[in-house]
């Protein structure tokens, strides 16, 4: 068993945290913190715990060392605090875009300011197993995904790593993505009667998870293009790829075998028929799953590139527990076998 704690634990993706972590074989969940809510039982917060743990929020300033730390605060709050918390544990997870870009130079582009702790960019390691397995075994320090950036990216790797892309032309990205991704606090954009209904291009342009993809999959000229839609959780990514070269369904099944056959948490779905031939977020919800797709178009030669996942797990919470799993050398999948409901 080893200890962990969650310091911003009263967010979505903190209590996502705390009910992955509650049932994990291999953790103890010994702190979970909340300035606002101090003092206060989690469930207060995350109902959905009620009856499952008796733990409350703590102060930041009251945090005990331990073994693994999840750092689940807005963005540049971590990194303005890192070498603080890298005293309190060997190992940390942090779930915000800190550490996720290895250029300082590209997370002032994307983010509007410099980064606050630029020479802590090479100790993290991005924390996207499916492409990054190896070095986030060996890592001490892992930065969080970005939801929209690792349903791109899920979709394109089977492409980038056949080298089916024709790096010539761009490369789109459309989004569709649920209320969750705006966090907890609310505002004019998340009030009901304005946000009930929606489909509402909220960035169309300039989405600043582009970098990421740009960073994981090596393409310069790949554009985001992010949509509101109603649902509360969930993202699915509709990337469109002109080919290197005339393709078949054959080539990609290839193509997505290869990247995905071994991977716990990817499924392909590719269907002949049925409401469920492609991937859909509701399928995902509350699981760690992405489930990945494609289609051809024969006449032009495009290729549809799909993948849907739950934003709150594996964009974010799931992906943290799947990265402490091989940091902590278990089975990747502890703690992850929930399969997602149907019907929802």
């Amino acid at each position: 068993m080893i200890t962990a704690s969650i310091i911003g634990a009263s967010g979505y993706a903190g209590g996502e945290l705390l009910r992955l972590l509650l049932d994990h074989p291999h953790v103890t969940v010994a702190q979970a913190t909340s300035e606002r809510y101090a003092g206060k039982f989690v469930y207060t917060v995350h109902p959905n715990l009620r009856g499952r743990t008796r733990l409350a929020f703590s102060h930041t300033d009251d945090l005990a060392p331990c073994d693994l730390l999840f750092v689940a605060l807005p963005h540049g709050q971590a990194a303005r605090q890192i070498a603080r918390f890298t005293g309190l544990a060997e190992r940390i997870v942090d779930l915000s875009a800190d550490f996720r870009l290895r250029d300082p130079a590209d997370y002032e582009r994307w983010y509007g300011q410099p980064h606050p702790a630029p020479d802590w960019l090479a100790r993290f390691v991005y924390g996207l197993p499916e492409a990054n397995r190896a070095l986030i075994r060996s890592a001490h320090y892992v930065s969080g995904v970005g939801c929209n950036a690792t349903a791109s990216n899920l979709a394109l790797l089977p492409l980038v790593r056949a080298g089916l892309v024709d790096e010539s032309r761009p490369l789109i990205v459309d989004l569709k993505v649920g209320s969750s991704e705006g966090g907890n606090k609310p505002g004019l954009a998340s009030h009901h009667p304005e946000r009930s209904g929606v489909v509402r291009s909220f960035a169309p342009t300039g989405h600043r998870h582009t970098a990421e993809v740009q960073q994981v999959t090596g393409l310069p000229d790949v554009h985001l293009s992010v949509t509101a839609v109603e649902m509360v959780r969930g993202v699915l990514a509709t990337a469109h790829v002109w080919p290197s070269r005339a393709l078949s369904e054959r080539d990609l099944w290839r193509a997505f075998r290869q990247a995905y056959n071994d991977e716990p948490f990817v499924r392909i779905i590719h269907e002949r028929g049925g409401i469920h031939r492609h991937p859909e977020p509701k399928i995902v919800t509350g699981s760690n799953y992405a489930d990945v797709g494609f289609a051809l178009d024969e006449n032009s030669g495009r290729v549809v590139a799909l993948c849907a996942l739950d934003n709150l797990v594996k964009g974010a919470a799931g992906t943290a527990v799947q990265c402490m799993n091989l940091m902590m050398d278990w089975p990747e999948t502890e703690g992850l076998e929930f399969p997602g409901l149907h019907p929802i």
